[in-house]
């Protein structure tokens, strides 16, 4: 057998390995298996609307929260979904119904989008893959991400890839003009709201059977970046939840990332998984917001989408510094070294910093009106996508014309 055969027989070995591994269970969840819907190839997108989410499931976490508002979008204007993971896809497609497509290469969508009149794509983080799909040129790009807080990762020079970013309101505005150099930030985003808090508007709360008052204790993850270790679970965690034990019903909302990092962290989380009353892995957080009458969180978007609530909020204080904000002038910080149930009881009963944080709500959400974010959300893609069709138009005109 010659060299060149050899080599080839190799490649086909390597390619029909990958192609195993990919459709194994033990290829890992953290990885796209890249397993193209083959059957959509050469097939135009029907939709005008892209949601582009190349991440695999462990970040699922970050789509979920946009279904209800995606939803409401795709009522009027049809949203197809490109993922790079077929298993992502399947699970997305069986929560929503959406039109979800696995496209493994860039070549694909490339055949695809340039035989389609999708006019907007839209992307829930700032994923360094989304650049495949942010290279089209006739097509508006808007970041919508998965969360707003005064974590310093919320604000990213990343945005500047995109033509706007819906924000929730003037605190994000003010954070990404005062951070982002060379930036026009009042004129690349457009004020949305939080249109994931919008499908909360009917859950009702469950009340402890035994009628003991509830705290949510729903840390961060200990993060990639040791700038923004925001985390508390090793720090306050199983303390807490032993001061709060048995006086109180505790609910332990772990974040999906925990110990990704750092072993110690996982450890942490199990332990504290091992002694609260109960851990929502399965449970809506609208749900767990609901059953919750105060809530023990970190510096993070948990923060922000709580403030509606107008229930006591307590933020843990990191080791590392944070962004300074209104809201974490506003709000009690509890110190790994606090009286934790004194603490808890005294915000149960008396909740001081209650009308201060109630006037935060406009400035950091907008309109917290159920369903008026959602209404904004979709204006918001008309109003860009009209703007995308005169600018197409005008450079279909200007070739046209040889200028």
């Amino acid at each position: 057998m010659g060299s060149e055969a050899r080599v080839g027989l190799v490649r086909r070995f390597q390619l029909w390995a990958i192609g195993r591994l990919r459709r194994s269970r033990f290829l890992p969840v953290g990885v796209p298996d890249k397993l193209t819907d083959e059957s959509r190839l050469g097939t135009p997108f029907s939709q005008h609307v892209m949601l582009y989410f190349p991440t695999p499931q462990d970040s699922l976490y970050q789509l979920r929260p946009w279904y209800h508002a995606l939803r409401a979008l795709d009522r009027v204007h049809p949203i197809v979904c490109v993922f790079k993971d077929s298993r992502t896809a399947k699970v997305v497609r069986e929560e929503t119904g959406f039109d979800c497509v696995t496209l493994a290469r860039y070549g694909q969508l490339d055949e695809i989008l340039s035989m389609s009149e999708v006019k907007l794509a839209l992307y829930i983080n700032h994923d360094p893959i989304n650049f495949e799909s942010l290279r089209f040129t006739s097509l508006v790009h808007v970041y919508l991400g998965h969360g707003d807080s005064d974590k310093g990762v919320s604000v990213s020079n990343q945005v500047k890839a995109y033509d706007w970013c819906f924000l929730a309101g003037q605190a994000a505005l003010d954070r990404t003009a005062s951070a982002v150099m060379l930036y026009d930030a009042p004129a690349r985003s457009i004020l949305i709201g939080q249109p994931q808090l919008d499908g909360a508007a009917t859950i009702s709360g469950t009340p402890s059977p035994d009628g003991r008052q509830t705290v949510l204790y729903a840390p961060t993850w200990e993060a990639s970046q040791p700038s923004v270790s925001y985390g508390s679970l090793e720090t306050h965690g199983e303390a807490l939840v032993r001061a709060l034990s048995p006086a109180y019903r505790v609910i332990y909302r772990p974040h999906p990332l925990n110990g990704v990092i750092r072993p110690s962290y996982a450890a942490a989380d199990a332990v504290v998984r091992g002694l609260a009353d109960r851990v929502d892995t399965e449970v809506t957080l609208e749900q767990s917001f609901a059953d919750a009458d105060l809530l023990v969180t970190d510096v993070s978007a948990v923060t922000l989408n709580w403030l509606p609530t107008g229930k006591p909020l307590l933020v843990t204080r990191p080791l590392v510094a944070y962004p300074p904000s209104r809201l974490m002038e506003v709000v009690p910080q509890l110190a790994a070294t606090d009286d934790f149930a004194a603490v808890v009881a005294e915000h149960l009963s008396a909740d001081p910093t209650k009308a201060d944080r109630d006037a935060l709500v406009d400035h950091y959400l907008g309109d917290p009106t159920p369903g008026a974010a959602t209404e904004r959300f979709i204006a918001a893609c008309e109003e860009v996508m009209a703007v995308r069709d005169r600018e197409w138009d005008a450079a279909r005109a200007r070739g046209a014309n040889g200028t």
